[in-house]
């Protein structure tokens, strides 16, 4: 069992056993903007256009949202579910 401080010294962190875990593969880069109310501009990697983020029906109706007033838009909740199905 190696100790925390020999894992930080090699940028890493210890798992559940004490061992050092590898060292990261991937940083994600994102950007959110939040342009009005709820809706939410997100730069992605290797995207060329900015994803918009939002609600729509019942997210929209449980936040008292007005689709009036805020067009709708897909909402990061429609994003995880995607992205855990895929």
């Amino acid at each position: 069992m190696k100790c925390a401080l020999e894992c930080r010294q090699q940028s890493t962190a210890p798992d559940s056993e004490g061992e050092c875990m590898s060292e990261v593969a991937y940083t994600s880069r994102v950007r959110i903007e939040r342009v009005k109310g709820p809706l939410r501009r997100a730069y992605l990697p290797v995207e060329t256009r900015p994803t918009m983020f939002g609600v729509h029906s019942e997210i929209a109706k449980h936040y008292g949202v007005d689709p009036a007033v805020h067009a709708p838009h897909a909402a990061t909740l429609d994003y995880i579910v995607a992205a855990a199905a895929g």
